[in-house]
């Protein structure tokens, strides 16, 4: 049971799903909890994706051509948004405005504490919603089942990225008690990314059966060359990880997969 209360508890963090009443008295909430339910931000990529692929698939049945397409690709981007409350797109625009605002490591990580957005931070926000919804309206000509399955595993994978970053990077963000990821510093065990991984399998075998070996394999490369190097990236300019830097390897890692997946030769 200790599972399921570890899942209801990532989908009230990390969504706007509501785990309310006697159903959160019963989740319960300490700092050890939050830091185990990190396992599971996969298994909210499953939800949040089928939710944006429902939205597309429904909005393009009565929008045809190209620019239904397109609206499609926006009302999903939209959809999925605001069920996560923006919570990793704030992330990218913190780590945008800290690291391009300055090269010292310090005022980087002041920068990204504040909660106004910058120049950089509304730059990375404007181009990759628009990068997100242009791949995902490309992604339309081939068909409903193949945005759907792009749509979920890449909501997916693309949250098990940041589980890596916590296992093996060192926290670095704010540790006073008002972090958003002060629970997570310690580095997950091997049995929480295990746990990640397993909700991961069937999102890259997805991939893999609609999309082809080829585009498939592709995908999850380019997905992992990603993480790999927004990982190198904060460890080289901030010596570790804070939260935003979580939520801004989910955005990257999210836009290589569709990316990927879109691609022609």
């Amino acid at each position: 049971m200790n599972g399921v209360r570890h899942f209801l508890l990532a989908l009230q963090f990390f969504t706007r799903v509501p785990v309310t009443g006697p159903l959160a008295g019963w989740v319960g909430f300490s700092p050890a909890m939050l830091r185990a339910s990190a396992a599971h931000f996969p298994g909210i990529g499953w939800l949040v994706g089928a939710v944006g692929a429902g939205v597309f698939v429904g909005a393009q049945a009565g929008l045809p051509g190209l620019g239904g397409a397109v609206a499609a690709a926006v009302l999903s981007t939209a959809a999925t948004v605001w069920m996560t409350g923006a919570f990793h797109e704030d992330g990218l625009a913190d780590v945008a405005d800290g690291l391009g605002g300055s090269a010292d490591r310090a005022r980087a990580l002041e920068i990204m504490k504040d909660s106004r957005i910058g120049a950089f931070g509304a730059i990375a926000l404007v181009l990759a919603l628009g990068l997100k919804a242009a791949l995902l309206a490309v992604l339309a000509g081939q068909g409903p089942a193949c945005v759907a399955a792009a749509l979920v595993g890449a909501h997916v994978l693309s949250r098990l990225a940041p589980l890596f970053l916590i296992r093996w990077l060192p926290y670095v963000g704010d540790q006073g008690a008002a972090s958003k990821a002060k629970p997570l510093a310690d580095a997950i065990g091997g049995g929480a990314l295990l746990v990640g991984i397993a909700w991961s399998v069937p999102a890259a075998a997805l991939l893999l059966w609609v999309m082809g070996a080829l585009h498939g394999g592709m995908a999850l490369l380019l997905g992992a060359l990603a993480t790999v190097c927004v990982a190198r990236l904060l460890q080289r300019r901030l010596q570790g990880f804070t939260g935003d830097g979580l939520g801004a390897t989910q955005q990257v890692c999210e836009l290589a997969l569709y990316l990927a997946l879109a691609w022609r030769a």
